[in-house]
């Protein structure tokens, strides 16, 4: 194959993963390809000897997935951001890029020790390694991993090395894969047999209906609503009512409402603050609810309250990760308009907050800090019997956003073997078991409210109580491997 045809199949492989990539997860659920998505970019990488075009081919497959699966960014932008679609686009477009670059360095790095005989744990480490630095670098979603979310045996290892070691095992497959495609030699194989060793991990926990009951409100509030203070307080009535109704029916001891886009002020608005209080000793019912609180200097904080069955304030806990753009505008993305309505950027909180609930203790985590399994599982290290996720999904429209989040927040229950009750303005509202099954959920798009059963846990997991070991361990692996790698030519110099 002359040059030219060789370059363009080496390309078309690297598009081809990122396809695959984007047919994993919602709305495709093409889950089947997850163990195979990235063997066509290493095939690729492995036939390219410049690093240079290594990275290059890498940076076009990150290219393909994070323009596929995070399109709803766009929208985002355009719509809720006022950045009309040429600035819409253009700032997504430069956002793929910028992601990208994790890609690139995964092939970069792949290249290196395709050939060897320990290439099908060192990607594989590559590949997870690289995975976790995406939060600490700005911007968290999908993993490889949560493609896994619905197969029980893969799952098995969520509890002991979260989500990073389901990533490592597809990714191990995929490196698998890839060598038989490159005809090596059967014995470079045998890693693949430890994935027979998963039958000998415990199982999920079996299926159950909890003992206990929230109420959690669904609110369906347009993200554009136009609020006076007739509108705010029509608003806080139906909030009101709807719990009310649903939890004297229920005898719910818990009620929930999620992160809305409406202006709800806890401390600042004294007739609110007394209508939720009443609410709960009414109901007899503790009160979780999002609202804006403001730090010591007077920013904007978003927060989730609790009220105890009396009415009065139990705690608080202000979120740590915030969304980029949505709450905050990153200085290198200065021109891009905040999505949020609130006066100046939001500022994130500094600690993890467990709140009592009687004997048990809830830990709530806002919207997109789902996407941060490492802190979600310090609610639970910091005693929390029960998760609760309150979101705002409605700025992502009716794209698969939505079904993408579900997904996260529902490997997060697995990994820390707690339920996770979430509440969100307009979908997906659900409530999610300790095996990271939906048990139940709300229609969509729709105004309402429903009685939910869930059970308080006790105990930690592995991963609950050690965190991302695994994943960073993986760094390890990739500097022993890469070392490994280089000494035929340090001896060759030297010789």
């Amino acid at each position: 194959m002359s040059k030219l045809p060789r370059r363009l199949f080496s390309y078309s492989l690297a598009v081809l993963t990122g396809v695959l990539l984007v047919l994993v997860f919602p709305n495709w659920n093409q889950i089947w390809l997850a163990p195979f998505a990235l063997s066509p970019l290493l095939i690729a990488v492995a036939s390219e000897p410049r690093p240079r075009h290594r990275f290059l081919l890498g940076f076009l497959a990150g290219n393909v997935y994070w323009f596929g699966i995070c399109s709803w960014i766009q929208f985002v932008l355009e719509v809720h951001g006022g950045m009309g679609r040429w600035g819409g686009w253009g700032t997504f477009v430069l956002f793929s890029l910028i992601k990208s670059l994790h890609m690139g360095l995964f092939a970069l790095l792949a290249g290196i020790v395709v050939w060897k005989w320990y290439a099908i744990p060192a990607i594989a480490a590559i590949w997870t390694g690289i995975e976790r630095t995406h939060g600490d670098l700005g911007f968290a979603w999908l993993c490889l991993g949560n493609a896994g979310i619905d197969l029980a045996l893969p799952m098995r290892l969520a509890p002991w090395v979260g989500v990073y070691g389901l990533s490592f095992l597809f990714a191990m497959m995929a490196a698998g894969a890839a060598g038989v495609a490159l005809k090596r030699p059967r014995k470079r194989l045998l890693w693949l047999m430890v994935i027979p060793a998963l039958l000998l991990m415990p199982q999920l926990p079996a299926p159950e209906e909890g003992r206990e009951t929230a109420v959690m409100v669904q609110p369906n509030i347009p993200e554009e609503q136009e609020w006076t203070r007739d509108r705010a307080s029509e608003m806080q009535a139906m909030l009101l009512n709807r719990s009310y109704g649903t939890a004297l029916e229920s005898r719910a001891g818990l009620i929930i409402w999620p992160e809305v886009p409406g202006p709800l002020y806890y401390f600042r608005d004294e007739p609110f603050r007394r209508k939720a209080g009443d609410l709960a000793r009414r109901t007899h019912a503790f009160l979780l609810f999002g609202t804006v609180a403001d730090s010591a200097k007077g920013e904007p904080l978003n927060s989730a309250v609790l009220l105890g069955l009396s009415g009065q304030f139990v705690d608080r806990y202000d979120k740590i990760n915030l969304v980029p753009f949505g709450e905050y505008v990153p200085e290198f993305f200065s021109w891009v308009n905040r999505i949020s309505h609130e006066t100046g950027d939001f500022v994130p909180g500094n600690r993890v907050v467990v709140s009592p609930l009687d004997a048990e203790k809830v830990g709530t985590f806002i919207c997109y800090e789902s996407a941060f399994p490492q802190e979600v599982r310090q609610f639970v290290e910091g005693g929390a019997s029960l998760l609760v996720n309150i979101s705002n999904d409605g700025y992502f429209g009716r794209s698969a956003a939505r079904d993408q989040h579900l997904s996260i927040v529902r490997m997060r229950a697995a990994e820390n073997r707690r339920w996770i009750l979430r509440a969100t303005n307009n979908g997906v509202t659900a409530s999610v078991d300790p095996g990271g099954r939906v048990v139940k959920i709300l229609p969509g798009y729709v105004e309402t409210s429903g009685a939910f059963n869930y059970s308080y846990e006790s105990g930690l997991t592995f991963y609950s109580r050690y965190g991302d070991w695994f994943a960073w361990g993986c760094w390890i692996v990739v500097g022993v491997a890469l070392f490994a790698s280089q000494r035929p030519h340090y001896r060759s110099r030297k010789g």
